[in-house]
């Protein structure tokens, strides 16, 4: 063993014993990986921050605004809504979940895709009275399996196209991964139909900020216009596209008294709903109901180039001069460039327009704004701002664009018309431009720890190729697979890269672990596609630990789970994915 091999094997080691520690963040690790690698003389000062610049990052980064934008469309919430909305039993609401969530995992980053589904997998819960860690972590293992179909699907997969670029001059195509996903994938949401009855079935979620500021009382009003989904509907057919998450409290018909919402009253164009509920429910019900919020007619404008409309929730102060006066009486749009979205008060259910009501010390607000001009607002109106959550209200949805631009994205990939880097980042940006998402909102649907550990990371694997260190892996494992059979040596890697996520993170462990494959694969004279094929799979494919992949992570609060709760569901996964992996890559990607 050389010094250079030496040094690349301390700092491999290093960073395993540090990822397991547990003590310092995944992404800071990756850096000092780097710093270390740098000094040692095993990656070049020149080459450093090379990685930085790969594909890998620009993709990754492009597919998370993309899923942000889609997931921002309400499309998937809608669709669920029509094909589902009477299913009750846990057993269909788990297959629902967990089938649709792996099924925008084939067409964009599961994470992203996991993330949308969460809300819809609350709303489930509270339908059925369900523990929502019933769904979440079959729905995060679902997505795992479904990101396993395509490129984009999940980090794994873009890396080993990558490597295999670099290694063979020719990258995996878009649809490349299908036939082995497909087959994995269904098999999967087979098992978590009935294995989800291994988990705990009444953990709550961890206490969050944003539920301690769960204020569900809030009262908006929305007209019913020529567009809207209701009109010759009755209340009662409202209410049922609202699921039962707001409340119609008032109607108001030829801007007379309101009247008394009941269940059999018709709904006429012009016709204003007063409607109770959180701002997020809200938002949803009054885009399913196609309806116009209230302040439609009075846009707020931004000034500048950097400032943005948005929303957040306020208290009224105790000198406040809006106590005893109303948004009408003091002209908040005319005087502030404010619009008042939503009341909510405390055990009070407001009968009077929203325009109207008298406002009093203790009163919650959601206004819509400027964002750079609202905290001075704010100081002059005599309101406390609440801690930061995102309030969509009032924001308006782009349907079926973002789905649209994705959909180009993926034809012209598929179809070799443009790099898979160029038709992400081409859709990530137009995703911006069509007003999917705002600048902050695609800023904050990037998921930055991660890109900053790809692209400290990537020198460092590649010092484990350049220095010999692979040769020097890859000679001891043929030296055991030589005894094997090609399945099993194909089986052994699988398990190798299946073994070493939970410690290095999926996209990590593929750039440890698929160079030694390759060497591998060279010396046994085997094709080493099969065994790029199984390191993916094997690298996605965490089940067993809440930190092998980003998946597991995002379920465990919101699921309640303990971190051994995860490998009873995942250990019997693992073995189902090995043992019918193994020979569908066998099957479409035979070893000569």
């Amino acid at each position: 063993m050389t010094q250079a091999q030496a040094f690349a094997f301390a700092i491999l080691i290093g960073l395993m014993v540090a990822f397991i520690w547990g003590r310092l963040r995944y992404d800071l690790i990756a850096v000092l990986a780097l710093l270390a690698a740098v000094f040692t003389g095993i990656v070049p000062h020149n080459a450093a921050f090379s990685g930085f610049g790969d594909d890998i990052v620009i993709i990754v980064a492009s597919a998370l605004v993309v899923s942000a934008a889609i997931e921002r469309s309400g499309v998937i919430e809608a669709f669920l809504h029509r094909v589902a909305p009477n299913v009750t039993s846990v057993q269909g609401q788990v297959v629902i979940l967990v089938t649709t969530v792996s099924v925008l995992s084939i067409f964009i980053k599961n994470i992203g895709a996991l993330a949308m589904m969460i809300p819809v997998a609350f709303q489930m819960a509270r339908r059925s009275k369900a523990s929502p860690s019933s769904f979440l972590m079959p729905m995060a293992f679902g997505s795992l399996l479904g990101g396993l179909t395509t490129l984009v699907g999940t980090s794994p997969n873009i890396v080993v196209s990558r490597m295999r670029e670099e290694l063979t001059g020719r990258p995996f195509n878009m649809f490349d991964f299908t036939p082995v996903g497909i087959g994995l994938a269904t098999a999967g949401i087979i098992f978590l139909a009935f294995g989800y009855g291994l988990l705990p079935k009444e953990r709550k979620a961890v206490a969050t900020m944003e539920k301690a500021l769960d204020i569900k009382d809030y009262m908006t009003e929305a007209r019913i216009t020529a567009s809207s989904s209701v009109i010759g509907k009755s209340i009662r057919h409202l209410s049922i596209l609202l699921d039962e998450e707001v409340l119609v409290t008032g109607l108001i018909r030829n801007r007379v008294e309101p009247l008394t919402p009941l269940p059999d009253v018709i709904l006429h164009q012009g016709d204003i709903v007063l409607l109770e509920g959180d701002p997020q429910a809200l938002e949803r019900g009054i885009s399913r109901a196609r309806l116009e919020l209230e302040g439609h007619d009075r846009p707020t404008e931004a000034k500048g180039a950097d400032e943005e409309i948005a929303g957040i929730e306020a208290v009224i102060g105790p000198k406040s001069v809006l106590i005893g006066q109303t948004a009408k009486r003091l002209a908040l749009h005319d005087r502030f460039n404010i619009n008042l979205l939503a009341v909510s008060r405390s055990s009070e259910r407001f009968t009077e327009r929203l325009r109207d009501i008298v406002l009093r010390p203790g009163d919650v607000l959601v206004l819509k704004g400027d964002l750079v001009l609202l905290p001075t607002r704010l100081m002059e109106l005599g309101l406390l701002p609440l801690a930061g959550r995102e309030i969509r209200l009032g924001n308006p949805r782009k349907g079926l664009v973002p789905v649209v631009v994705l959909a180009g994205a993926m034809v012209l990939t598929a179809f070799g018309l443009l790099p898979v880097a160029t038709a992400f980042f081409t859709a990530a940006v137009l995703t911006v431009l069509l007003g999917s998402l705002s600048l902050r909102e695609a800023y904050e649907a990037v998921d930055w720890p991660i890109l900053i550990m790809l692209g400290a990371l990537i020198p460092v694997s590649e010092s484990i190729r350049t220095t010999g260190g692979a040769d020097l892996i890859a000679g001891g494992l043929a030296q055991l697979a030589s005894t094997l059979p090609f399945y099993g040596a194909l089986a052994m890697v699988m398990v190798v890269a299946m073994a070493a996520t939970p410690f290095l993170n999926n996209a990590a462990t593929v750039l440890v672990v698929a160079p030694i494959a390759v060497t591998l694969a060279q010396r046994l004279g085997y094709n080493p596609d099969a065994f790029l094929m199984a390191v993916a799979v094997g690298a996605a494919c965490d089940f067993l630990t809440p930190v092998g992949h980003q998946c597991n992570t995002l379920v465990l609060g919101p699921g309640g789970y303990r971190f051994g709760d995860y490998w009873k569901l995942g250990l019997p996964l693992s073995f189902i994915v090995v043992v019918l992996g193994v020979p569908l890559i066998l099957l479409f990607w035979p070893p000569v």
